[in-house]
């Protein structure tokens, strides 16, 4: 039976030194933080080992995607549960058991000798980071109080969950050069103990709620977000036509069309519906969408021009996009201080027209670019948009919600990276699909990037439009986060 919430926080007798100052807080923050970069650092760095990891296991090219498809789906499927679960038996207990599961997870994999064994543990590294994702943004709400340094808590974890990309491929990269496909799960392993370790030690644990799971409400949001990632999925490899494709999104819609109703009826629903209420969050959940979606997009077909046409090697594709990561933290460290002065809408609009500019610059590659000249600047100002949108983003959607609704909060805000990174991939590789038919793969990827210039729009006319809040509202909310 989890802890009665009027008791208030359950604090072990270790974790009363982190009121008292800030060197466990910190600590806390960069353990909460490094697992947050694992897991979406993980989604990413098998890119890298896909033609090592095809010729060791033997892989089909089918079968070959499955290896971040497996670890998509279960990620993106299980969060909303993984967010619940947290709510009503206390986030650290919910995070440190999802860790401990991707970690074993990843261990098996490092040790794979077929490639069902490999996409099983893949499955099963999804499913432990659908436990722990949700944790992190929550765990940091209990860990620091309002103010600055909650304020700059949250900034790192906005950075570490979009930079998580990038870093996958400079990382994937360093560790194919100098090992084996084997390492880029073995890496996890030494990391997800250490968090299991040092979770007990520093993290406050959050006081649980008395009350049932929505069974209803799981089975159909799970169900539901798995056939919507697996239908972008699919139309990515198959194009949108097939009817494995229409057969999911059919599915999808017809669930996640009923979730409302069945959450309105719940008892204690496995997503509160007033969480939607305000306008505010739903354009930081939209964001947050539009945003991976061009990045997503953006990185993959970018990733593939430096290798395929400008014959880069894994270790240098990898080091080229080391200027996104830097431009985006440089960005991100500005929010705090320009948030409690300008509200959320100046900024996101602004880092929506650098992710404008950088996406339009990119609809002019050519074969013969280089790529000091039509590489660089894009990737530096769509970093720098990247920064400023996904920490604002992520301040809005934490506004104001209460304690026992933090981690569906924080769930439904990491769906909608997962969701928005396989909607990216599946529109942009139509559109250069259909543009490489009458003309050159480079020309494929110039329809592609205009693709995603057309999300970086959205996202501008959605932070223009959507966000109401003035600066003095914000100053007020900003303070509850």
């Amino acid at each position: 039976m989890p802890p009665d919430s009027t008791s208030g926080p359950a604090i072990a007798p270790g974790e009363r030194a982190q009121e008292d100052g800030a060197p466990v807080a910190s600590l806390a923050l960069a353990l909460l933080a490094t697992c947050q970069l694992v897991l979406v650092v993980d989604a990413s760095i098998v890119n890298i080992a896909l033609p090592s990891i095809q010729s060791g296991l033997h892989f089909s090219d089918a079968g070959l995607s499955w290896v971040v498809n497996a670890y998509t789906l279960a990620f993106g499927g299980l969060l909303l549960i993984g967010g619940r679960a947290g709510d009503l038996l206390g986030h650290r207990r919910v995070f440190v058991a999802g860790v401990a599961v991707f970690t074993v997870a990843s261990l098996a994999g490092g040790f794979a000798l077929t490639p069902g064994w490999l996409l099983a543990a893949r499955a099963a590294q999804g499913v432990g980071a659908a436990l722990a994702g949700p944790g992190t943004l929550a765990l940091i709400a209990t860990t620091f109080e309002d103010g600055p340094r909650r304020a700059r808590a949250l900034a790192v974890f906005s950075v570490v969950a979009s930079a998580g990309m990038v870093a996958g491929l400079v990382l994937g990269g360093l560790l194919i050069a100098w090992t084996s496909w084997r390492s880029v799960m073995f890496v996890n392993v030494p990391i997800g103990v250490a968090i299991v370790l040092l979770a007990p030690r520093v993290l406050r644990e959050t006081a649980g709620k008395d009350g049932r799971f929505d069974i209803a409400g799981a089975l159909t949001c799970t169900l539901g977000s798995t056939l919507l990632v697996y239908g972008f999925v699919r139309a990515a490899e198959h194009g949108w036509s097939g009817g494995l494709t229409a057969g999911a999104f059919g599915g999808a819609a017809v669930l996640l069309t009923l979730f409302p109703a069945i959450e309105a009826r719940a008892e204690q629903p496995i997503m509160p519906l007033r969480l939607f209420a305000d306008r505010d969050r739903v354009g930081a959940f939209l964001m947050r969408l539009l945003l991976t979606s061009a990045m997503s997009g953006m990185l993959f077909f970018l990733t593939l021009y430096v290798q395929k046409v400008l014959g880069y090697g894994p270790l240098a594709t990898g080091f080229g996009f080391l200027p996104t990561t830097i431009a985006l933290i440089a960005a991100s460290r500005a929010v705090p201080r320009l948030l409690p002065r300008y509200g959320p809408q100046p900024i996101m609009a602004a880092g929506a027209v650098l992710c404008v500019a950088g996406m339009v610059w990119l609809t002019q590659i050519s074969a013969t670019s280089s790529y000091a000249a039509m590489i660089l600047g894009p990737v530096l100002l769509f970093g720098a948009g990247t920064g400023l949108v996904a920490v604002a983003a992520t301040f809005v959607a934490m506004s104001s919600v209460e304690a026992g609704e933090s981690g569906a909060t924080s769930a439904l805000l990491q769906s909608m990276q997962q969701i928005g990174g396989s909607l990216g991939v599946a529109v942009l590789v139509t559109v250069n699909d259909a543009a490489a038919r009458g003309g050159s793969q480079v020309e494929g990827m110039r329809g592609a990037f205009v693709a995603g210039a057309v999300f970086t729009v959205l996202m501008l006319v959605t932070a223009l439009l959507v966000f109401r809040r003035r600066r003095n509202d914000q100053g007020r909310s900003g303070s509850q986060i």
